[in-house]
């Protein structure tokens, strides 16, 4: 499948906040989101792995304090944010659904699955 440009690399600061976009995942309209941690990108499915909830606090707010643990809003489930394999919580060893992405020529691109596909008016959330 065709890479599709998500957003700009300046978006997205060191353990700051997140950058969310719309997806099909098997079929059903949700969001994604894209952190910067140990200075590389990171993507996965805005979807707790414990009940399918968005993870963040307020809009775009899904790391702790130290920047590197992205924490649900719902009930505390926490996910190592380099890899989102659970570290604790109502998430019972269940990681986040990672999404394919690369970061080039200033730009970071998603490469869509036959899972995880664009919705037919876009990603804009």
């Amino acid at each position: 499948m065709q890479q599709i440009q998500v957003c700009q690399s300046g978006d997205l600061e060191e353990g700051g906040t997140g950058y969310r976009f719309r997806v099909l995942y098997n079929s059903e309209e949700t969001t994604a989101f894209i952190v910067r941690v140990d200075n590389e990108v990171r993507c996965f499915l805005n979807r707790c792995s414990h009940v399918p909830v968005e993870l963040d606090w307020n809009y775009g707010e899904f790391l702790d304090d130290s920047g590197r643990i992205v924490v649900c809003a719902t009930h505390g489930a926490s996910y190592d944010a380099t890899d989102g394999s659970c570290l604790g919580g109502p998430c019972d060893g269940n990681p986040l659904v990672r999404l394919n992405i690369e970061e080039k020529d200033g730009a970071v691109y998603w490469t869509p699955t036959e899972l995880i596909t664009v919705p037919s008016d876009g990603i804009e959330d």
